[in-house]
């Protein structure tokens, strides 16, 4: 008896599986509507989590790597790893990128926020481009993250919301 009931224990938890997932999806209800923070009170209310989270990570990708390699030559034609060094600044700049953009709409949620990083949205704009330069070997690039970084943090830090650098993994790199 014990090889049938090898067999129906996987045959039984995948329908077990089915049918809380049939059940879990269904329904036509607007109960899901009230769930989600939007409301302009809510919004506000961690827009400055929001915005040092956001910002921290893209400062802790762009220092970790790109200004680091660049300061210590990887970047540099010839340099050991410089193709590995490059591959990694471009997906870490497409991650600044991508978090820099939504840490400048959290700070919309706030006022005080709001008005220190505006000015900076041309500059975080600017950095669209620069991923795919890193990507194709040009170098000159790298400082122009560090300088909008910087101003992100200053202006964050004018606010009142200190940004410190978090280095994200690999797969929240990968993942943006």
């Amino acid at each position: 008896m014990p090889a049938p009931i090898r067999r129906l224990l996987p045959a039984l938890t995948l329908c077990c599986a089915l049918l809380a997932g049939a059940t879990a999806c269904g329904g036509d209800d607007d109960s899901d509507a009230a769930a989600s923070p939007t409301t302009s009170v809510e919004r506000q209310k961690f827009a400055k989590t929001r915005f040092v989270a956001n910002a921290g990570l893209a400062a802790g990708a762009t220092y970790q790597w790109i200004v680091k390699p660049w300061r210590a030559g990887k970047f540099k034609s010839g340099a050991d790893g410089r193709r590995v060094a490059l591959v990694k600044a471009g997906l870490a700049g497409t991650f600044a990128y991508n978090r820099l953009k939504a840490a400048s709409r959290n700070a919309e949620g706030d006022p005080t926020l709001a008005k220190a990083v505006a000015p900076l949205t041309a500059g975080i704009d600017a950095l669209k481009d620069l991923p795919s330069k890193l990507r194709k070997g040009d170098t000159s690039v790298a400082g122009a993250f560090d300088d909008v970084i910087n101003q992100v943090k200053d202006a964050g830090k004018s606010a009142g919301a200190e940004v410190t650098e978090k280095v994200p993994s690999t797969a929240q790199l990968t993942s943006s």
